[in-house]
């Protein structure tokens, strides 16, 4: 069992991680964040976490990749992929990858809270 529902946010704009964080600690999850797709691969190693939510379009190691990476590392961890670039394409791309949801961006608090809650909570 997970200790408090453990989020990690992945993404290289500062404001994106602070925003996600901000929203999810104030429905009591616990937000680790990182700001390269090697940073956030590094800190999930060291943790089990609820939910991994990482964007797609990062320098480096993309979300795509990350999300890769993740999956080959834990099959059953839960993945949101987010991006400024929707495309029904990506969408349809990060799922058959193995993403439950494809956020797009920008996204209110209220959206990025209510996709997260439908996710953890769903096997609670």
């Amino acid at each position: 069992m997970l200790r408090a529902k453990k989020i990690l946010v992945i993404d290289d704009e500062v404001i994106i991680t602070l925003s996600c964080q901000r929203a999810l600690k104030s429905e009591g999850y616990e937000v680790e964040t990182a700001l390269s797709g090697l940073e956030g691969l590094e800190i999930f190693d060291r943790g089990r976490f609820a939910l991994v939510i990482v964007d797609n379009k990062m320098p480096g190691i993309d979300g795509f990749e990350v999300l890769r990476r993740i999956k080959d590392k834990d099959p059953l961890q839960k993945v949101i992929l987010m991006s400024g670039y929707h495309t029904i394409e990506q969408s349809q791309k990060a799922i058959d990858r193995g993403a439950l949801f494809y956020l797009e961006k920008p996204f209110t608090p209220d959206e990025l809270l209510e996709v997260v809650r439908s996710i953890v909570e769903a096997n609670d």
